[in-house]
């Protein structure tokens, strides 16, 4: 079974021109055309923390965002969101709090594929770096709190360095999966954007999704990977 992920902070759909357009961000994601997607910033940050892209817009494409949401007018938590392609069954979805200093959050939740069960999270973690090393054990202890089972880890990380600083807490028992430099989108320099996979993963292919529209829409760049899951 091979699945593609796809990770895309939408900068609440405020383009490099300043304008919010949810349609831009649809966009960009029918093309980058993933299978799992998780989004970072996905809600305004004030008032009822609505999400800035309309349930109308969604409902004409092939995903549906998971009910990780806490508040009624929001599509994910802190701005973290997950869509999934319509045919792929959602077991439990929930918001994760994170140890923080920052109003940051991620997102879980296990699904169903193919007869596969697998577990996918969304994150956005914190500027500082030892924050972020803190926020990656508990996305880690999480995932230990559930039946082992295929995890991807996904989101904006604010790490510079590929494999260094808070990278480090995720050990050997992962595969740190960094697509290539994704900020700022119209001049990208910074890898802040990761996938990461547990061992049962075979890694096919992985890259940032460059185009005029992504160069627009927001100011980070779509990364995406293709994974296998090899049969029992």
């Amino acid at each position: 079974m091979k699945l593609k992920f796809a990770s895309y902070n939408i900068h609440k759909a405020v383009g490099t021109d300043g304008r919010r357009d949810a349609d831009r961000i649809i966009t960009v994601l029918r093309e980058v055309n993933a299978d799992i997607i998780a989004l970072q910033e996905a809600d305004r940050r004030f008032g009822q923390r609505a999400s800035v892209l309309p349930r109308v817009l969604l409902d004409d494409t092939h995903w549906r965002p998971l009910p990780v949401a806490k508040r009624p007018r929001s599509l994910g938590w802190h701005g973290n969101a997950l869509l999934v392609r319509r045919d792929i069954e959602c077991v439990e979805a929930h918001a994760l709090d994170l140890p923080t200093l920052e109003p940051r959050g991620a997102v879980m939740a296990e699904l169903l594929c193919e007869g596969r069960r697998l577990r996918v999270l969304g994150a956005h973690l914190d500027l500082s770096g030892l924050r972020r090393r803190d926020q990656i054990n508990a996305l880690i202890g999480h995932c230990k709190l559930g039946q082992p089972c295929p995890t991807v880890i996904m989101g904006d990380f604010n790490q510079w360095g590929r494999l260094t600083g808070a990278m480090q807490a995720f050990g050997v028992s992962w595969q740190l999966i960094a697509p290539g430099a994704s900020y700022p989108s119209q001049r990208p320099l910074a890898l802040l954007d990761r996938i990461v996979a547990s061992r049962h993963w075979d890694f096919h292919d992985a890259g940032v999704h460059h185009s005029a529209m992504a160069a627009q829409a927001s100011d980070h760049l779509p990364v995406w990977a293709e994974l296998n899951l090899p049969k029992n």
